[in-house]
């Protein structure tokens, strides 16, 4: 599950006016949840069989099988995390000193549901693998990708230099620009 759940994106999710970033996989064999404020990070993973007796203690009143469970939070997390809870579904969240409960209210078979999501602090290394890592390694394509883009416009003023030197002017004025400073450029956006 935890290998799975790196290849899933990050979304931006609010409980109470708090902002978090999660990220979640579901299986039929169960769930992983890794769930953010960037000050802390949480987790919890479930197997079908804690998820069969949680649900068990939730909701006395159904007796739906783990697998048809599973998807019925698959089904209410996804939404949520796309931007898009849906209107039956209420999300609450309550951090204490030993982790973050994230509290599920919906319907089930016209029945009400409940859950509650019991994280933990994560591991160090499951932090540094789902959040850290991917972020150095983002900030380093975008550092190349500055770099590119920094030797693209440099050739193409100095391509447009070889036009003028050739005695082409532009058609329209307002078309033309300033030769590009790289060392202003970083110097103005450091400043912002």
């Amino acid at each position: 599950l935890e290998s799975s759940l790196l290849t899933q994106p990050w979304a931006s999710v609010q409980f109470d006016e708090s902002s978090f970033l999660a990220k979640v996989c579901f299986r039929d064999t169960g769930y992983i949840l890794l769930i953010s404020d960037l000050s802390s990070v949480w987790y919890e993973s479930a197997d079908a069989e804690a998820v069969g007796q949680r649900s068990k203690e939730l909701n006395k009143r159904l007796t739906v099988h783990v697998s048809s469970f599973l998807n019925h939070l698959r089904n209410l997390m996804c939404p949520l995390l796309a931007g898009q809870p849906g209107a039956t579904t209420a999300f609450s969240c309550h951090r204490s000193a030993s982790g973050l409960r994230l509290h599920v209210r919906s319907e089930l078979s016209g029945l009400p549901f409940y859950w509650d999501f019991h994280c933990c602090p994560a591991p160090l290394e499951m932090v540094f693998r789902h959040l850290v890592r991917p972020l150095i390694q983002m900030n380093l394509a975008l550092q190349c990708q500055v770099q590119e883009l920094i030797s693209l416009l440099l050739q193409k003023d100095a391509e447009i230099e070889d036009y003028r030197e050739s005695g082409a002017t532009l058609s329209r004025d307002r078309l033309r620009t300033e030769p590009f400073q790289d060392e202003m450029f970083q110097q103005n956006f450091m400043a912002k």
